[in-house]
């Protein structure tokens, strides 16, 4: 069997930025084994995999470790592949996940737009589990429906913190959010999930469903710039919509090929 294999640099105007994402198109599901195998052999933050549907395509996550429920950059580079090297010719996409739900990116010249659902969550106390994971304590603390979030002073501080993996590999989540607001953006964030094999996310277009509804609150705002402090560095445009939140970002491709299955 040979399917078809694309490597796209998402949230990113240049290759070597941004977060990269394996995007593999399929004609039918494969078994679950396999697509975690690719996945684990691609090695990469997250593979995506979708398949058309009579009505846009059903969409999967896997990380080298797990299938997730939500990825936000594979998205964006999933799309990218379909605008610009898989002939899809109208500027809106329409994925469906089981995880979910309906979720969709919408074409806006160099810029793809993702609307994804708004997360839900609450303030809770820092507890020591939390201010444990960093070597500067945090100003305030939340918990998502798959994420913890902490929020620190400055930009600064967010650039500096040296997280302790194995105290944020012990937290009952997905992964754990920290952010400040921007100098030069409105806000800026890192994302890191060693519970899922990703020590520290390049760019977390899916954190930003928590980032956005709490920023917008913060700063009176629904529309947004917003930067990913990690090495890559990742470069958003975000808006508030109430229960959903639109994402967007650039994206480059950087190799297409081949997938040898026996």
């Amino acid at each position: 069997m040979k399917l078809k294999l694309y490597q796209v640099d998402a949230f990113a105007s240049k290759v070597f930025a941004g977060n990269p994402a394996a995007v593999c198109p399929l004609q039918h599901w494969l078994q679950d084994d396999i697509l975690q195998k690719i996945a684990m052999e691609n090695n990469l933050a997250e593979t995506v995999f979708y398949v058309k549907q009579e009505q846009g395509y059903a969409i999967r996550w896997f990380t080298p470790a797990t299938e997730v429920d939500l990825c936000g950059h594979a998205t964006l580079a999933a799309a990218y592949v379909l605008f610009h090297h898989e002939g899809y010719s109208t500027d809106l996409i329409q994925f469906h996940s089981l995880r979910s739900g309906r979720l969709t990116v919408h074409k806006k010249g160099e810029w793809l737009a993702l609307n994804f659902p708004s997360d839900t969550f609450e303030s809770v106390a820092l507890s020591p589990t939390l201010t444990n994971c960093f070597d500067i304590p945090a100003m305030a603390a939340y918990k998502g429906k798959t994420d913890f979030m902490l929020v620190f002073d400055n930009e600064e501080t967010i650039q500096l913190l040296k997280p302790k993996f194995d105290k944020i590999a012990a937290l009952p989540c997905r992964g754990l959010i920290v952010t400040a607001k921007g100098n030069q953006s409105d806000f800026v964030s890192r994302f890191f999930a060693p519970q899922i094999a990703v020590d520290e996310d390049p760019v977390t277009g899916s954190a930003h469903t928590t980032l956005i509804p709490y920023w917008a609150e913060r700063l009176g705002k629904k529309h947004m710039q917003a930067m990913q402090l990690s090495k890559r560095q990742g470069f958003l445009q975000c808006e508030y919509l109430g229960e959903r939140v639109e994402i967007g970002g650039q994206a480059k491709l950087f190799l297409e090929g081949f997938i040898y299955l026996e």
